[in-house]
């Protein structure tokens, strides 16, 4: 009688036993565990204590009591609440495509390769964003001054009267004068980089098709770095919205102009720290958060669309 052998390959090659399988499963998540644990700890939590602290007000009878939603109620009827968020949009629609603006144009004047000197001039760029926030702050609102500092010299040496920076008028485009001076040197190194990955060969097409510059610029240098542009809108977007340093440390020196509601990172701060209002500044916080997401998604989907 003839007996059936399994086949050679089946001998060779027998089935991983289960038990190997579930630790091969498991691997994958032994290289992620030590980010999701950071992640919970560093980005979650904060999150889902600050959702918590949003639900709950502090009273003088009863102490801290649930009131559900009545905080973001309270919050999007706040006059001051929309002030501060009025005035970060305008300060988002003016300071932003100016310091785009100029970071594109030097990244391309860079890219182009007909700047003496382009490596003097690109750290010289970037230089201003090394320096601290509070440092540039603290510098630049020192030339503001109409007394002490740069236009009160200026002031006195011509027996001029130059407007004040700091005034109520013009402290916020003070503030974006600042701003700009900073993240220019790190968008344009954004753009630069981006700029740098084109490849050669569509340059040389387009020499073959007698392209000028301005044509190469519009028609492969600007869709080639069009997610550089996107990327570098949503990180302004959320800086405008997140804008504090600057007018905190600017409001000594014009408490006038600048009121503890001036922005809502601001009113956030004060309605926290001296007004001890936790849970409000808590769901004030939430709002801000989601409005700031919201627009980031709809500018990156706008951006990263074929054909925009």
């Amino acid at each position: 009688m003839t007996t059936l052998q399994p086949p050679a390959t089946a001998r060779r090659h027998p089935e991983r036993p289960p038990a190997k399988q579930d630790r091969r499963s498991w691997a994958g998540w032994g290289f992620i565990g030590p980010f999701a644990v950071v992640f919970a700890f560093v980005f979650l939590a904060p999150i889902g204590y600050s959702i918590h602290l949003s639900l709950f007000r502090d009273q003088l009878i009863g102490g801290t009591t649930f009131v559900g939603l009545d905080n973001y109620q309270q919050a999007l009827q706040d006059g001051q609440f929309w002030s501060a968020l009025a005035r970060v949009s305008l300060f988002l629609l003016v300071q932003v495509p100016i310091m785009l603006g100029i970071a594109l144009f030097v990244a391309l004047a860079l890219d182009s390769g007909r700047l003496y000197g382009k490596d003097f001039f690109r750290i010289s760029i970037f230089l201003p964003y090394a320096v601290p926030a509070v440092v540039a702050t603290l510098m630049w609102g020192f030339m503001y001054g109409t007394q002490y500092g740069l236009v009160g010299d200026i002031d006195e040496a011509f027996g001029v009267t130059l407007p004040d920076p700091l005034s109520s008028g013009l402290v916020l485009a003070s503030i974006g004068n600042i701003v700009t001076w900073e993240f220019v040197g790190y968008n344009m190194l954004i753009f630069y980089s981006a700029l740098r990955v084109i490849p050669d060969s569509l340059y040389e097409a387009a020499e073959i098709d007698g392209a000028g510059q301005i044509r190469v610029i519009t028609a492969i240098k600007l869709p080639a770095i069009r997610g550089a542009l996107v990327i570098a809108t949503i990180f302004s977007i959320i800086g405008s919205f997140q804008l504090f340093n600057e007018p905190n440390i600017l409001r000594p020196l014009a408490r006038n102009a600048i009121t503890t509601d001036y922005t809502p990172n601001f009113f956030t701060y004060s309605l926290s720290f001296n007004g001890q209002q936790h849970n409000y500044s808590a769901a004030v916080a939430i709002i801000m958060g989601l409005i700031t997401m919201v627009i980031a998604y709809v500018v990156q989907l706008r951006g990263m669309r074929k054909g925009a």
